[in-house]
């Protein structure tokens, strides 16, 4: 069994549903040498999290936005966690429903995403700065 892990660190991106596939893909290029195995891929914060969706149309992440947004709205007079900005409570609440981790299956060397999926990166957080990433993959 082959194993591999490597941390990454994002550049800051403004608050919005981002694709990552191809950074995570580059930060690990070992995948490639794993036929049947899996890659997880994990978010080392609390305001920002992971999932995997569609990738080809960009109204999709628009959406998720918009979504989100009423789920967990800013300025809610019942939270308690509030000396970070409006934004830091539903921040985490954001990243609690969608999770700090994706898994994905590697097949021949490859991550077995669907034709129209991706990895996102999900910046709750107006100001979040860069983010870190570990990434790790195993098999066979």
């Amino acid at each position: 069994m082959k194993i591999y892990q490597q941390a990454i660190q994002l550049r800051e991106r403004r608050r919005g549903f981002h694709i990552i596939t191809n950074e995570v893909l580059h930060a690990l290029p070992q995948i490639e040498e794993i036929q049947v195995g899996m890659c997880q891929v994990f978010i080392q914060h609390t305001s920002a999290s992971l999932s995997i969706n569609e990738a080809a149309d960009p109204t999709v992440r628009v959406d998720f936005e918009m979504y989100f947004n009423k789920v967990a709205p800013e300025n809610d007079p019942d939270y308690r966690h509030d000396y970070e900005g409006s934004d830091d409570m539903p921040a985490h609440l954001k990243a609690s429903l969608l999770g700090s981790s994706v898994m994905i299956p590697i097949t021949n060397g490859e991550l077995a995403l669907g034709t129209w999926q991706g990895i996102y990166l999900c910046e709750h957080r107006n100001y979040g700065g860069s983010r870190r990433l570990v990434v790790t993959a195993w098999g066979e």
